[in-house]
């Protein structure tokens, strides 16, 4: 668990992407009053072509980069009186990079495409790495997912009512608190549905009895959240069909989609396969992937 003067990481290479998730980090800080930790990979590039003119040397190369991060540090200094900024060039592959300098962190922030280091960060196998293995929620920052403060903010959950959908839960209710948002609290389901009543496996057909059962299993889920932040409103939303489709369309008009690791029924694997493509390269806002 980490600290209360935990930092919050943003993953930064100085692409549109990471300059999106740059400044969603340093908001969440702010409010949070959390130190903000710009992380930047140093990677070598050996050519191994001769090129006319003259060799730069890799420490002028590095020294152009740690200036560059300190004017953007400055720059949010300037934005967030009181905001702790610190910065953080580390040679070596973005991947490892980031594992290492996230370890104490509260947060992990990224952009959805980077250059450089960060290339492809959402695309493969170091995708798949960076949610699995991130000890902390990752949040993922499209390019143009960085809407503006307006009243009325919603933070959108998935809840299956799993442990993963749990952890999910109390990150979006931590976060709709600090934003004085509510909480809208998505269950996609399917018909007929697959239940386990009394230990055996069954299918229900009854429309309302799953209704009801959804509403309830909803309530249950977000009630100890609920109760810890007692001045979040949240409301349900009880959807049939796909649960990537669902919550993509939903992240329309949505601050913030917060997922679990892993869940079961509509959400089971929203973090693998197709479903995890589909929902982190087509979200209409930033998601977050809690640990």
């Amino acid at each position: 668990m980490s600290s209360p003067t935990a930092p919050i990481v943003i993953g930064y290479d100085g692409s549109p992407g990471s300059v999106s998730a740059l400044h969603w980090a340093a908001a969440a800080a702010d409010r949070a009053m959390a130190p903000l930790r710009i992380l930047e990979a140093f990677e070598l590039v050996i050519i191994t072509r001769p090129t006319p003119g003259h060799v730069v040397p890799l420490e002028a190369v590095r020294n152009a980069r740690q200036k560059s991060l300190d004017e953007v540090a400055q720059s949010l200094r300037d934005q967030y009186p009181g905001l702790r900024v610190e910065t953080s060039l580390v040679g070596g592959s973005a991947p490892k990079v980031l594992f290492d300098g996230t370890q104490d962190a509260r947060l992990v922030v990224l952009g959805s495409r980077g250059l450089g280091g960060w290339s492809g960060l959402l695309v493969g196998s170091v995708a798949v790495q960076v949610t699995t293995h991130a000890e902390c929620p990752v949040v993922v920052v499209p390019r143009d997912g960085e809407p503006q403060p307006h009243d009325g903010q919603t933070v959108l959950v998935g809840v299956d009512g799993s442990e993963a959908s749990a952890k999910a839960i109390e990150f979006a209710f931590d976060q709709a608190e600090s934003r004085h948002a509510q909480v809208v609290a998505l269950h996609v389901w399917t018909s007929p549905f697959l239940t386990y009543a009394d230990g055996a496996s069954m299918l229900q057909f009854d429309e309302k009895q799953i209704q009801d059962e959804a509403r309830l299993l909803v309530a249950e889920s977000v009630s100890g959240a609920a109760a810890d932040h007692p001045d979040v409103k949240w409301t349900t939303e009880l959807v049939t069909g796909s649960a990537a489709q669902a919550l993509v369309r939903r992240s329309e008009s949505a601050d913030l989609l917060v997922v679990g690791t892993r869940g079961r029924g509509g959400f089971t694997g929203l973090l693998l396969g197709s479903v995890s493509q589909s929902v982190l390269h087509h979200t209409h806002c930033p998601i977050a992937i809690a640990r």
